[in-house]
């Protein structure tokens, strides 16, 4: 990777919930509240959810890119260019994802920019996401169960990391596309 990275190692966090018992809000094909289940069944039976994806950005306009652990049900060890997760049952996505932000990478205080919601499907997700920008120059605190490392990135070098997580690459590709990444955050 070009330029000089700055890495931010994990430290230990309690993690409250046991992952594949957290309730998630499940939602139709036209992203409609239907009803909850526990995030294995979801992942088991492919249901429609809804995700968050912020991308965070420093000063010089690079993203915190996170490494993800290999424990992951879902892309183990891949990169992923935004922090972000799944929405519990009754959260409201903007709160899903202050909330990941800060159980991730320890960001939090900080306005948040939605800046699109977008359909990602594969062979294991059927996923509605809401993408949103966010700008960070403090330090990272990361949650060793999820995050293996982090570093900051230019949006084109972080495109060129592989493997990504697909869903985030898709949703960098439109923010850069959509030139939602020459804009101020907080506007």
């Amino acid at each position: 990777m070009a330029g000089a990275e700055r890495r931010f190692h994990s430290r230990n966090r309690e993690q409250g919930t046991v992952i594949q018992d957290e309730i998630i809000q499940l939602v139709d094909a036209c992203n409609r509240p239907c009803g909850t289940a526990p995030r294995r069944l979801m992942r088991q039976y492919r249901y429609w959810h809804r995700a968050t994806y912020a991308f965070v950005l420093n000063a010089q306009g690079e993203l915190c890119i996170q490494r993800r652990t290999l424990s992951k049900e879902v892309f183990p060890g891949y990169f992923d260019l935004a922090s972000g997760g799944v929405v519990g049952a009754g959260e409201a996505v903007h709160v899903a994802a202050r909330r990941e932000l800060e159980e991730e990478i320890g960001v939090r205080g900080v306005p948040l920019k939605h800046c699109f919601d977008f359909r990602y499907t594969d062979a294991t997700n059927h996923v509605y996401g809401s993408a949103y920008l966010v700008r960070y120059d403090g330090p990272l605190m990361l949650q060793a169960e999820e995050v293996a490392d982090a570093f900051w990135a230019m949006p084109e070098e972080a495109l060129k990391l592989h493997p990504s997580t697909p869903d985030s690459r898709m949703a960098l590709e439109r923010l850069i596309r959509d030139g939602f990444l020459s804009v101020n955050v907080t506007e």
